[in-house]
């Protein structure tokens, strides 16, 4: 009966926490002292303008989930796993702090395999991914830094309103059904006005932006 009782009551405290992990899209970073603008040094950001909702289909959420998912909308892990410069960090408002981006996938032009260093070279859009989990937020969505880069020669620049056509170009990738490596999505897309200031202060390149983020909501067929 004790180990019955055990059980039961591992399932229960289980099944608690992936209703209370399912129950919250995401929370708003700079309600508990975070930041909307990640910390690329200078003191200057890149802005989070797009999230996966916390209310998606769980594998998603995962490491291995979000890199499938971002092969289904035309991104890769970076050329052969090389990174040139230093990882960026974000404080999500969820008790963690500063921490470093979980990952950063690029435009693979349709190949999984090697396309990402064509990005490398001639440019393209690419994202950082963080995850909102501490125990003062966790929702489990994952907060997007993406943007449209110059080519090499260029430094890899973000190119002017690089900001919001990075956002916009891997909304439209991503809406509808996409599938890769036997997984089938079907995502939607929601624009929200503030939490992120629209304009320039404290922007990374000093680039604009108009202020609206992409929610985007993930479910495995």
């Amino acid at each position: 009966m004790y180990v019955l009782a055990s059980v039961l009551s591992f399932a229960i405290q289980l099944s608690a926490a992936i209703i209370k992990r399912q129950g919250v899209a995401y929370y708003d970073p700079n309600a508990n002292g975070g930041s909307m603008l990640d910390n690329a040094g200078d003191g200057l950001g890149e802005p989070l303008n797009v999230i996966v909702s916390g209310l998606s289909t769980p594998d998603v959420l995962t490491d291995d989930g979000i890199v499938n998912y971002a092969r289904a909308i035309g991104f890769s892990e970076e050329c052969f796993d090389i990174h040139l410069g230093g990882p960026q960090s974000a404080n999500l408002g969820d008790g963690n702090s500063w921490v470093n981006q979980t990952y950063e996938l690029r435009q693979d032009y349709d190949s999984s395999s090697i396309g990402t260093c064509l990005e490398s070279l001639i440019g393209g859009n690419h994202f950082r991914v963080y995850r909102q989990n501490g125990t003062q937020a966790d929702s489990g969505a994952l907060f997007l830094a993406v943007s449209k880069e110059e080519d090499v020669s260029d430094g890899h620049d973000i190119v002017p309103d690089g900001y919001n056509i990075g956002r916009n170009d891997l909304v439209s990738n991503a809406v509808g059904q996409t599938s890769f490596g036997g997984v089938s999505y079907t995502t939607t897309a929601q624009n929200v006005t503030g939490l992120l200031a629209p304009g320039a202060v404290g922007v990374n390149h000093n680039i604009s932006v108009d202020g609206i983020v992409t929610v985007l909501t993930v479910t495995i067929n």
